[in-house]
């Protein structure tokens, strides 16, 4: 079994209606995308994966849709008007732009594989006697790639966090970083770029008011913070989550739907008592790691990572990040948000909106811990690590897509072996009976073999086939997408073996 490269993954996701280059026909839309008839089915069950576990596995959480479109002074008060800005570094000879910190953090991490190899090598060689620590200590290549990384991660932090734009370039040439494309190092000078889209609202252009399209979607949370806890009666702790679109003028948008123009979030403020910031900063950070963890996913594609620079509203800040096909890159972030928001849209709006805590009679502005996750990261990241290549004991080979069966588009395909004797009948009336509880799909054309195939790329968990032993004893072959082991069932008997497969509970726990 072997993982698939990234063209083939792409050229796989367009294929089987998974997902299309926005405006095709018109030669496409540059880092914008649409997900196709399959794509979009995908992505509505890990919606639902997520918003399941918020607002039904967590008593203190409930829901929110809030409008793309916030009154402008909404983007002075949370900092991104003034700071929501990425370093950007021009290749002159490749003509390509790139963020100056995470070529240095790519550089980094090649550093890093270089110094793994050297354990790798050195404990096929002693085995048992291995002494980690002694070997990073004492031989000259480990200890110069230890120092190397050190020293960069220092430079880097420092330089984030004084916004030195001359010292990331400094460290970009010092280490003569190459472009990937050009693999020149002639860069231009580092410059910061805003990446909020702005647009116009009025009768006419003359009147039009100035707004932007939001960045994140958590100031919509903010702003109805009151309106949510005074409605729902809620008290500390409690969390609001939201899905819903983002824009970012990403002028470096690149690696298929990993950075989007127009992307979406999934993403939950949790609201809690100054001082017990820590305490729950670490307690989502579990959580969401389980969660991941659930749909089975081998635990050695995810890893934390702790920011160097943390943003304008955060004291402390980690990602998940995953094992993409093109390395370890950010899935989800976890932040400690601290009163920042909502103190803000206090003093530019001047109007109170302090929680008044009835425990212990003060009011009080809630800090916020914040966990948010990219939808479309998080389609890329199933879709890419589920897509196998498999050798099979005949010699041949099949294109399988694993996805985790929670999230599977098409539960169940119903195969009528051939298309005569009364089986397509007896086929579709199974398929009305369930239609209604499962995602099934019914398909008739081609050999069975090639039927099994076509759901296997699909990601389609199991396969019902009907033939003429179903006349006789009303039973049915159903076949698992993943080991391919056939069992026969009753027909009677499908619907308690697809609730038992499909039910959340047996997920997440």
């Amino acid at each position: 079994m072997s993982s698939l490269d990234f063209k083939k993954i792409i050229s796989h996701a367009k294929e089987y209606g998974f997902i299309f280059q926005s405006s095709e026909v018109y030669d496409g839309l540059s880092a914008v995308y649409d997900y196709g008839q399959n794509g979009v089915l995908l992505k509505n069950n890990i919606k639902e994966y997520w918003w399941k576990f918020m607002l039904q596995f967590n008593e203190n959480i409930v829901g929110l849709d809030s409008a793309i479109f916030s009154h402008p002074t909404t983007w002075k008060a949370s900092g991104h008007v003034d700071a929501f800005n990425d370093p950007l570094i021009d290749n002159k000879d490749s003509k390509k732009r790139y963020r100056a910190d995470e070529l240095i953090e790519d550089f980094i991490e090649k550093v890093e594989k270089k110094l793994q190899k050297e354990i790798e090598k050195n404990f096929k060689r002693f085995r048992d006697d291995f002494d980690k620590k002694l070997f990073l200590s004492t031989n000259e290549k480990a200890k110069k790639y230890k120092l190397q990384i050190t020293d960069l991660k220092s430079k880097l932090k420092q330089a984030l966090n004084k916004d030195d734009l001359n010292q990331l370039k400094k460290i970009i040439i010092e280490n003569n970083i190459l472009c990937p494309i050009s693999g020149s190092n002639n860069w231009t000078d580092i410059k910061q770029f805003n990446l909020m889209f702005n647009t116009k609202v009025g009768a006419s252009a003359q009147s039009a008011s100035e707004l932007f399209l939001r960045p994140e979607t958590a100031q919509g949370i903010f702003l109805n913070y009151m309106n949510v806890q005074k409605s729902g009666r809620l008290k500390i702790p409690f969390g609001i989550a939201q899905i819903g679109k983002a824009f970012r003028n990403e002028i470096i948008a690149r690696q298929f739907i990993f950075r989007m123009r127009e992307f979406e979030q999934m993403e939950m403020q949790f609201f809690i008592k100054p001082g017990t910031q820590k305490k729950w900063y670490k307690y989502w950070k579990e959580s969401r790691m389980k969660w991941h963890l659930s749909l089975g996913i081998d635990k050695t594609n995810y890893r934390y990572h702790n920011h160097e620079k943390l943003a304008h509203y955060a004291d402390a800040a980690c990602d998940i990040e995953f094992n993409f096909p093109f390395g370890f890159k950010e899935l989800e972030g976890i932040h400690s948000r601290t009163d920042f928001d909502l103190s803000n849209h206090e003093k530019f709006s001047s109007k109170q909106i302090k929680y008044f805590d009835p425990h212990d009679n003060i009011k009080y502005t809630p800090y916020v811990v914040e966990t948010s996750i990219g939808l479309d990261r998080m389609f890329l990241a199933i879709f890419s690590n589920s897509l196998r290549s498999e050798s099979l004991s005949d010699g041949s080979t099949r294109i399988v897509l694993k996805i985790p069966t929670i999230l599977a588009p098409n539960q169940c395909a119903i195969l009528p072996l051939i298309k005569k004797d009364g089986l397509p009948e007896l086929a579709k009336q199974i398929k009305k009976k369930l239609k209604l509880k499962y995602k099934l799909v019914y398909d008739d054309k081609d050999a069975i073999g090639r039927r099994y195939r076509r759901q296997d790329a699909l990601g389609t968990p199991f396969c019902v086939t009907l033939d003429h032993q179903t006349l006789e004893d009303k039973t049915v072959t159903v076949r698992e997408r993943d080991s391919m082991t056939q069992k026969r069932l009753k027909i009677d008997e499908l619907d308690k073996f697809l609730y038992q497969s499909f039910d959340i509970s047996n997920w997440l726990k």
